[in-house]
């Protein structure tokens, strides 16, 4: 009994000592110092292959280096470069069962300079239907090896008008073409040529970690993306009546990215993981997770305990102040170990409430999710009605700083048995993933 006591009370110790250190390192001024860099107009919306995106890298490195992160996997530097092929489509001439398709209602994802295909080229004909969750098909359809032709219901052409403006990005090794194609029609013959001008582009991801005391083989990452939309055409922004064109991007990520930088420089002080953490910022979500895919190629899924991505903390959820939301909450535990750890403390963890938008699927988690990594996304977003959601408008003076801090610090505690190894959360079920 007198040992049960001595181990309680240490224990007792511990998080005391554990909530003094967090407040200290998690406080609401170094996270507030931390995002207005990140989304200053200077970073000019930190859009990817732009000179914003590469200050944005550069400062993550510094602070990566700053707190004494090691590099991933013995690399020189924190960067994670890869190489991805950007393809601008020069001339499209499709013809369907004889007739003639408007340019403007075809998008081509290709690496190919030519693409020529026919109904007897063996390529796979599928669709995107009225009805259907097409922002959920269009991104499986995208992450596809097969060569495809995908007719989309009329009642999508604004999405398709979408795709053509993306800035499409192809991995260097693929050599399928995906065709979107929006009508309300059959595919019996079919006649599709179309040129692209092909370029080679550098993306990086940042990456660095803190090797684990006892079980240094087994990793829990902490994700957000750095890159954003850019500078757009003038529009009225808030919270200044005044033009503006510079999409910042504050929420959406440097709240998420902020988040990473803080949880690095905690847990590097509290220099107790027994399992090896890996804090990565990703490139290029904004134009199809291509960061994240590519990270998710460099490590062994088994290997990968949790994923902890965070994508927009920087208001407060549908519940209010003190909570967040974890989407996918229902396809592994790691959900109820994070509630668990947070009894008693006045934040709660809830599982996401907009599941008809598929937000597990529409983040940097999803590609090791698919590989059975208990990855989830945890965000705060009201995704029904998001003032600022992916406009020049989303700018810090918009976000809560002080609930932003104390959403960081329930991350930081509620990971804590997963980073010790006193918890392990279930495998995703990949049999049952879309």
């Amino acid at each position: 009994m007198k040992k049960l006591i001595v181990c309680a009370a240490a224990l007792l110790v511990f998080f005391i000592l554990q909530g003094q250190s967090i407040n200290k390192i998690i406080s609401t001024k170094q996270v507030k110092k931390i995002e207005k860099i990140l989304s200053a107009d200077n970073m000019e919306g930190r859009r990817t292959f732009t000179p914003g995106i590469a200050k944005a890298s550069s400062f993550i490195e510094k602070e990566f280096k700053k707190i004494g992160l090691q590099t991933f996997n013995g690399a020189a530097n924190y960067r994670q470069d890869f190489l991805m092929c950007q393809s601008v489509t020069t001339s499209i001439t499709v013809t369907i069962d004889g007739q003639p398709i408007a340019d403007s209602l075809v998008a081509c994802f290709s690496n190919l300079p030519q693409v020529s295909l026919t109904q007897k080229s063996g390529v796979e004909i599928v669709s995107i239907k009225a009805g259907d969750n097409a922002y959920l098909q269009f991104y499986k359809y995208i992450a596809s090896k097969k060569s495809l032709v995908i007719l989309v219901d009329t009642s999508f052409t604004e999405l398709l008008q979408r795709a053509k403006k993306m800035d499409k990005l192809i991995a260097a090794s693929d050599s399928n073409s995906i065709i979107f194609i929006a009508g309300n029609i059959s595919a019996t013959h079919f006649s599709i040529n179309i040129s692209n001008t092909i370029t080679n582009k550098e993306l990086n991801n940042v990456v660095g970690m803190l090797p684990g005391k006892s079980r240094p083989a087994e990793y829990v990452i902490f994700s957000g993306h750095y890159d954003h939309l850019g500078v757009g055409s003038p529009v009225e922004g808030a919270p200044h009546n005044t033009k503006d064109s510079i999409y910042n991007g504050a929420n959406d990520d440097a709240a998420g990215t902020t988040a990473v930088i803080m949880l690095a420089k905690y847990f590097k002080k509290l220099d107790n993981n027994e399992r090896t953490i890996i804090f990565v910022t990703f490139a290029a979500e904004e134009l199809g997770g291509y960061g994240s895919q590519y990270f998710s190629t460099q490590l062994k899924p088994e290997k990968v305990v949790s994923m902890f991505n965070i994508e927009m903390i920087g208001t407060d959820s549908k519940w209010g102040l003190n909570s967040a939301y974890i989407t996918g909450f229902e396809k592994s535990d790691m959900g109820t170990i994070l509630q668990k750890n947070l009894k008693g403390t006045s934040f709660a963890f809830y599982p996401d409430p907009y599941t008809e938008q598929e937000l597990f699927y529409r983040s940097d988690n999803a590609t090791l999710a698919r590989l059975g990594v208990p990855a989830h996304t945890i965000s705060t977003s009201k995704m029904d009605n998001e003032l600022n959601y992916h406009k020049a408008s989303d700018e810090m003076g918009t976000l809560d700083m002080v609930n932003m801090a104390a959403i960081i610090k329930a991350i930081a505690i509620s990971s804590s048995s997963i980073v010790n190894g006193t918890d392990t959360p279930s495998r995703v079920d990949t049999i049952k993933l879309k």
